[in-house]
């Protein structure tokens, strides 16, 4: 086996078992936070807690990681993320778990981002695209598995169990870095080295096709977040919806998606990137604001799933334009960052803006503001690609 090949399937395999005990947990927390006494905001703030931590520290890491190396920081953050997972089971109140979800963004910082940038450096030219959607599926196959997982082992059991599986999960991604990633070496990536020079993020954001990039992806991310926020929420109290049932609403987003990936990535590296990156963004704003009409079961899984049909087609162009970008610059850990970072203020924005607009109005306000966010983030792509 490759030197290449064994780091893409461990990082493959850390991020898949990361991300399942991840979205094992995600659709459970608007509930546990509402039976706790938390209301619309207090809610989105639990989300956004998450992403605030790793949008301030993505971009130290993406820096530090192309100078020091990755794996110290996937196995650091990967174990910091293993003990936080545990400590959820003693959470009895909504300021705890914005705590522990503070924490928890923290350490993810060193793992999703630095992850993608190690996958970056060994991507092969003109196959940008097939990579990165590949690797994605680890992402996607996760947080699709781990939604319907979840449901079921809280309906069997309790969520303090959905947090132990969490911090189990975590653990066996550590183990993996642990034992099976070697020691990053020039040799490791052969078309982008690990880079000794500093690349500011402030310079790559004037960039006006990076720019397009971020601003896109945080916007979609901004509607995923939406979703994942409060329509475990809206399917428990206004639709009165079990967790398993819950569980797979949210499933079929991501799992619509990661089937996806590979297929568009493949596509990507023989199409035009531009046109899937438009068609996802169009797509998604449809999805958005069929959400907003859905009154059962099938309804809302439906347009969810759509959604994720969207995420599955512009997602793998966009993550293949950003290796190309972060190749040109010499800047992979930079740019990956910055996608990071887009995403992670998505998830950041979303539920915090979500929270208010109900609180002051309706869930019909949340998706109409998504949709408006998404089509702005799509017109902008469209100008500068």
């Amino acid at each position: 086996m490759s030197s290449n090949l064994k780091i893409f399937i461990t990082l493959f395999l850390a991020i898949f078992a990361t991300t399942l005990g991840a979205g094992l947990v995600a659709p459970l927390l608007p509930v546990y936070a509402y039976e706790l006494g938390a209301g619309a905001f207090q809610i989105g703030l639990i989300f956004g807690a998450f992403s605030l931590t790793r949008s301030l520290f993505v971009p130290f890491f993406g820096k530090l990681s192309d100078r020091k190396g990755r794996k110290p920081f996937l196995i650091t953050g990967l174990l910091i993320y293993t003990i936080l997972s545990l400590l959820y089971t003693a959470s009895k109140d909504v300021l705890t778990l914005i705590l522990l979800r503070l924490a928890q963004g923290f350490a993810s910082a060193m793992i999703l981002p630095v992850a993608l940038a190690y996958v970056g450096t060994i991507t092969p030219n003109r196959k940008e695209g097939q990579t990165m959607g590949t690797f994605n599926m680890a992402l996607y196959g996760g947080l699709s598995v781990g939604p319907l997982l979840g449901g079921v082992v809280n309906d069997w059991f309790n969520i303090k169990v959905s947090f132990l599986s969490m911090g189990a999960f975590a653990f066996l991604g550590f183990l993996l870095c642990l034992l099976f990633l070697p020691p990053e070496s020039r040799q490791a990536g052969k078309n982008t080295p690990v880079s000794k020079k500093t690349v500011p993020y402030l310079e790559l954001m004037k960039i006006p096709s990076v720019f397009s990039l971020f601003a896109f992806r945080a916007c979609f991310t901004i509607c995923i977040a939406i979703t994942w926020t409060f329509i475990p929420f809206m399917a428990s109290t206004r639709l009165a919806l079990s967790s398993s049932a819950i569980g797979v609403v949210v499933m079929l987003n991501v799992l619509v998606a990661g089937l996806l990936q590979v297929p568009m990535g493949y596509l990507a590296d023989r199409v035009s990137k531009k046109f899937l990156v438009t068609a996802g963004g169009i797509l998604g704003i449809i999805a958005v604001l069929s959400l907003n009409k859905a009154c059962s079961f099938g309804e809302l899984a439906l347009a969810n799933g759509f959604l994720g049909l969207a995420g599955g087609i512009s997602l793998p162009a966009v993550m293949a334009l950003g290796v190309i970008e972060g190749r040109r610059s010499e800047a992979m850990g930079p740019m990956m960052g910055l996608l990071a970072m887009a995403h992670s203020l998505g998830m950041l924005v979303g539920p915090l803006l979500a929270g208010i607009l109900i609180d002051l109005f309706s869930f019909g306000a949340i998706f109409i503001l998504g949709a408006v966010i998404l089509g702005a983030g799509t017109i902008l792509f469209l100008k500068t690609h």
